[in-house]
């Protein structure tokens, strides 16, 4: 039996990648750290070797994901880039496809942002109202619709659309997903205004008739929802890994001060009421990422289902301990904990992201309630 839950070549990836987030840290720069990130194989570990990627899977790229927000500096495309978008293409898209973004998006040329979002929509995916109709002349999609809170679409070269299509035989609409280039014609952005202290920006995107050839189409156009989802998940692995570097991070700084920082001859680390729950902290996040690696697990295994319920109660575990962990970290350095010398109060606004994307904590419980536990549903 093995004494670790990660292999020796997980653990050498953890130290490099911590390693490499040690000698950029909290200020770093996005693009310089993408680009080295991306030089040394770590944003296209999860993606097929015979695309250029690393041959690993969500494990990995999870793993690469944590380390970086540990060490302060979390990389939130990866979330979106090599695991929303690279997993769909590599397990759905066409060999033309296939060639012309997983290389790209391995080696860090290439980007690409992931829309579902919508804003009459919210959780409800069921009533998203983006979508596409063939020209029965030219064989190209036509996509008209509205998206909200969108990373990254000013440094993507091509956004991810989920729009619906009527199905020729029931007459209902069915997901399906597009890449839409930058630069496509009718294809406008607008930044969204957000107190949210992050690299990547949000935005509104609207697509009025933009027309895509037949070749935009991710996969096959009947396959609905297996698709979706199997960004989906990948999506809530990774926000778990961003969400347990976040507190980690801030777990870090706060038990440092806590051992300097001494009031009355003694460093206040050693009262209980500062470090019970210091060590609280530590215990949820512990917690939060073996769920994550479950999923990992499962989902790297092909075990679609079982990881649709693990990623879920990742995502949930490690965004309850995140935002936990940063809350005690800055009630732990006081009036320092809000001064930008210490960087921690803007990590405030950022945990509460890991509560609300990209599903809520409220529809998680709901999943688990009606998937898990058979209960009926309350909608």
């Amino acid at each position: 039996m093995p004494t670790t839950l990660e292999s020796e070549e997980h653990k050498a990836l953890r130290s490099a990648v911590a390693a490499l987030g040690n000698r950029h840290g909290r200020t770093y720069d996005r693009q310089a750290l993408w680009s080295e990130a991306a030089k040394l194989g770590y944003l296209g570990v999860n993606l097929p070797e015979a695309h250029g990627g690393g041959g690993g899977g969500i494990a990995e790229l999870s793993i690469v994901l944590e380390e970086l927000g540990a060490a302060g500096c979390p990389l939130l495309m990866m979330v979106v880039s090599p695991a929303i978008c690279g997993t769909v293409i590599a397990r759905f898209g066409t060999e033309d496809q296939k060639r012309d973004w997983l290389p790209a998006l391995a080696d860090g040329t290439r980007t690409m942002a992931f829309g579902i979002t919508e804003p009459d929509a919210g959780s409800n995916s069921h009533r998203i109202t983006t979508t596409a109709r063939r020209d029965p002349d030219t064989g190209d999609w036509i996509l008209t619709g509205r998206k909200v809170f969108i990373s990254g679409v000013d440094i993507a070269d091509a956004t991810l659309i989920v729009g619906r299509t009527a199905d020729a035989r029931t007459g209902n609409l069915k997901p399906c997903l597009f890449i839409v280039p930058r630069d496509a014609e009718g294809f406008t952005r607008r930044r969204i205004d957000m107190e949210l202290n992050a690299a990547e920006k949000q935005f509104e995107l609207t697509l009025d008739d933009v027309r895509l050839p037949a070749d935009a189409l991710v996969g096959d156009e009947d396959a609905g929802l297996l698709q979706l989802f199997a960004g989906l998940n990948p999506e809530r692995i990774m926000t778990a890994a961003f969400a347990i570097g976040m507190g980690r991070y801030a777990l870090a700084r706060a038990v440092e001060y806590a051992r300097d920082r001494t009031v009355w001859k003694t460093p206040i680390g050693a009262h209980q009421a500062i470090a019970h729950p210091l060590a609280q902290a530590h215990i949820d996040l512990e917690l939060a990422r073996l769920m994550m690696q479950k999923a990992a697990c499962l989902y790297d295994a092909g075990d679609d289902v079982g990881a649709g319920e693990a990623a879920n109660m990742a995502k949930y575990a490690a965004g309850e301990a995140c935002v936990k962990a940063v809350d005690q970290a800055v009630h732990t350095l006081g009036g320092n904990g809000l001064t930008r010398e210490f960087g921690l109060a803007s990590l405030i606004t950022a945990a509460r992201v890991s509560r609300i994307a990209p599903v809520s904590r409220e529809m998680i419980l709901n999943y688990v309630s009606h998937q898990t536990l058979g209960l009926p549903k309350s909608y």
